[in-house]
C-alpha cells in the first residue's frame, strides 16, 4: 500500500509554510507557482484533510497543516542530524542551514558572514530569512537564530557572541536646533524616534544611572515610527529626533561625528549578541561549525 504522506513531502510543506504563500514558495523551490498549487492539492488528496487556508494574496495552515508541519520540521532535523553521524559527514559540515536574524543586523553583519561560512564550506546550504518580527525561539523553522539580550527560554541553547548595548543618540543638528537634555526630565520632553519590533514595549524605554543604578522607565513621545532599524537610524542622521539604538548599528555614525550620543553615564538593559539554536541541534555538525565560526568573527581581538 502506498504511504499517503511521501518524504519529498515534508520538505516542500516546510518550505510552503515558511513561504507564507504559493508564489514565494513557487521562488523558493524555483517551480511554478502552479507546480506548488498542483503539489499542495495531491497532498492534500492522499491525505484527506485540508492543510492550507487559500486567499488571494496570502495563507494560513490549518490545524492540521500546523500538526504536519511540527512533525515534518522534527523529522527533517532528525534526518539532518543522521547525516552528520555518518561517513565524513561526521567531521564536515554538510546539509541545511536555515538561519534567522533581524533585517538591520541581518543584513549588514550575518549576511556578509553566511557568505564566508559557505565559501569555507561548500557542503552546506545556507538559507538567511531576515524578519522585523523575530520567530519564537522554540519553533523548529530555523537552525540558528541571531538575537539581542539572552533568551528567555530555556529549552534552547544559547551562545554569546559579543558585548551589544544601547546607546541614545541624535545629529549635531537636532541638536544645535533643540538642545541636547542633561537628565532623563530633559530627555523625556524630546521628539523620539520609534522602532516598532516584536514584542519590546512599544514608546517606552528603561535607563539606569551606571551599571548598578535603579532602572527608571521613561515615557517617549514622537512623530516618526517604523519597523525597520536602518530608516530609524536615516532619520536620526537627517535631524529629526532622539534614537536608542544598537551600538553595533551606530558606532561607526558616532565614530565620524555624524551622530552623538547622549547621557553617556546612563545605561539601557544589555543587548549582548547570542547565537541561538533548539537543544537537539547541539551536536549537528553544521550547526556547531557556523555558531563557531560566528563567534571568531565577532572576537574583539580578531583583526
Amino acid at each position: 500500500m502506498k504511504s499517503r504522506l511521501q518524504a519529498a513531502d515534508l520538505g516542500f510543506f516546510s518550505t510552503l509554510a515558511m513561504s507564507g504563500s504559493l508564489s514565494a514558495a513557487a521562488r523558493e523551490l524555483r517551480i511554478t507557482t502552479a507546480a506548488v498549487s498542483k503539489h499542495l492539492s495531491q497532498m492534500e488528496a492522499r491525505l484527506g484533510l485540508s492543510l492550507v487556508n487559500r486567499t488571494t494574496r496570502r495563507m494560513s495552515l490549518t490545524v492540521e497543516g500546523e500538526t504536519v508541519l511540527r512533525h515534518a520540521r522534527r523529522i527533517q532535523a532528525e534526518m539532518a542530524e543522521l547525516e552528520q553521524h555518518l561517513g565524513t559527514s561526521r567531521s564536515t559540515p554538510s546539509g541545511l542551514l536555515r538561519i534567522n536574524a533581524t533585517l538591520g543586523f541581518g543584513r549588514g553583519h550575518i549576511g556578509p558572514l553566511v557568505s564566508r561560512f559557505v565559501r569555507q564550506y561548500p557542503q552546506v546550504e545556507a538559507q538567511l530569512h531576515l524578519t522585523a518580527d523575530p520567530p519564537a525561539l522554540t519553533d523548529d523553522a530555523f537552525d540558528v537564530c541571531i538575537r539581542f539580550g539572552p533568551p528567555p527560554d530555556t529549552r534552547v541553547v544559547a551562545r554569546k557572541l559579543a558585548d551589544n548595548q544601547r546607546l541614545l543618540c541624535a545629529s549635531p543638528a537636532y541638536i544645535e536646533r533643540h538642545g541636547e537634555p542633561k537628565n532623563t526630565a530633559e530627555l523625556a520632553r524630546h521628539n523620539f524616534i520609534s522602532i516598532r519590533q516584536g514584542n519590546e514595549a512599544y514608546g517606552v524605554i528603561k535607563l539606569m544611572r551606571g551599571r548598578q543604578g535603579q532602572v527608571q522607565t521613561l515615557k517617549t513621545r514622537g512623530n516618526l515610527t517604523t519597523n525597520d532599524g536602518s530608516i530609524a537610524v536615516q532619520w536620526a542622521l537627517d535631524g529629526q529626533g532622539i534614537l536608542l539604538r544598537a551600538e553595533w548599528d551606530i558606532r561607526h555614525h558616532l565614530a565620524q561625528g555624524q551622530l552623538v550620543q547622549l547621557l553617556p553615564n546612563h545605561r539601557t538593559p544589555d543587548a549582548d549578541i547570542y547565537a541561538i539554536y533548539p537543544a537537539h541541534h547541539k551536536s549537528a555538525v553544521r550547526v556547531r561549525a557556523f555558531v563557531d565560526f560566528l563567534a571568531d568573527a565577532f572576537n574583539p581581538a580578531r583583526p
